[in-house]
């Protein structure tokens, strides 16, 4: 990797793996189940459609759950990383929940969309939402009883792509936090970044589906490899 003092502008991305050291699950599991449910019955829009009690109880209890949860050292690494990091920074999250904000992080995009958030299709408004939808709640703009999780289902286009691109057109270094590599487009961004001249590192618990593309990997758990680097970072 490049001496760190030829870096100014960072891409970080951050994936499920991040958040299991806070006791979030990972979206993936064998057998195709996200907390013993079909992913196609619980995070598609044909899901919704079928069976939207279903979806809206299985959201509602995760942004229950998420709110119990707390940022864990790499989270708080990350918000160093970001009050401290003197050129352009930005933390594209995979993740839904809200740990990075938490934890103090500021430049964060949620291209995933976020539990703590109600979109209303009515009137294309995204609230702050912490209470149950089963219920059907009205809209807070426009009372129309269509909220529904802000959250990108498959078969979705992810928020803020153009934001991403640009960032990734000017970066110097692309990280790759906590991902499995195999959720496109984010999984994508590798190559983007590579082909495009910056660096790239990936630190993971695993080597990711995208892992050969990456100029450098390390292996571990989060909170331990995040802090570390963070450090070498800020040195």
């Amino acid at each position: 990797m490049r001496d760190m003092g030829q870096i100014r502008n960072i891409v970080i991305l951050t994936g499920a793996g991040i958040s299991a050291e806070s006791g979030i699950d990972t979206f993936r599991s064998e057998g195709g189940l996200w907390e013993q449910h079909r992913v196609e019955d619980v995070a598609t829009p044909e899901g919704f459609a079928r069976d939207p009690d279903l979806v809206l109880r299985f959201y509602d209890m995760r942004r229950a759950a998420i709110q119990t949860k707390q940022p864990n050292p790499a989270h708080y690494a990350l918000a160093r990383l970001d009050n401290e990091w003197p050129g352009e920074l930005l933390i594209v999250t995979q993740n839904v929940d809200d740990l990075h904000e938490r934890a103090g992080a500021k430049r964060v995009l949620h291209m995933h969309g976020e539990h703590l958030t109600a979109w209303c299709p009515s009137c294309d408004i995204r609230s702050p939402w912490r209470a149950p939808l089963m219920d059907r709640p009205p809209c807070p703009v426009c009372q129309a009883r269509t909220l529904r999780p802000d959250v990108v289902w498959f078969g979705e286009m992810p928020y803020r792509m153009g934001e991403i691109y640009a960032a990734l057109r000017t970066c110097d270094l692309f990280v790759s936090i906590g991902t499995s590599g195999a959720v496109y487009p984010a999984a994508g961004f590798v190559q983007n970044a590579v082909e495009l001249g910056a660096e790239t590192l990936e630190l993971n618990l695993e080597r990711s589906q995208g892992s050969s593309m990456f100029h450098e990997t390390r292996l571990g758990p989060a909170s331990e490899l995040v802090p570390q680097w963070t450090q070498e970072m800020l040195r």
